[in-house]
């Protein structure tokens, strides 16, 4: 029985230390919201000359939004925000 209660302590603890997807890290609806909105709409996506034209441009536009905003985002927000973007609006293949 100890060892059963060794096993289940250490799959707990292995999956609890597991690294959380980009997604599931940071909240990217709530940081689009509370930084990207106050500088522009949604037409900057939508705009038949855009200038982001594949996936990496969008990480790097969502990277310059964020230093320009002075934000200090981490990588696992800014692609979290790049991905929402991603499917809510461009839909370039991943």
């Amino acid at each position: 029985m100890h060892a059963f209660k060794t096993a289940m302590l250490t799959s707990a603890l292995v999956i609890a230390a597991a690294p959380l997807a980009a997604e599931e890290s940071a909240d990217a609806h709530t940081l689009y919201g509370a930084n990207c909105t106050s500088c522009h709409g949604t037409e900057v996506y939508t705009r038949e000359d855009r200038r982001v034209q594949s996936l990496d441009q969008l990480k790097a536009q969502v990277r310059m939004c964020e230093q320009n905003l002075g934000l200090k985002w981490f990588d696992d927000e800014v692609n979290a925000v790049a991905t929402l973007l991603n499917e809510e609006y461009y839909g370039f293949e991943q």
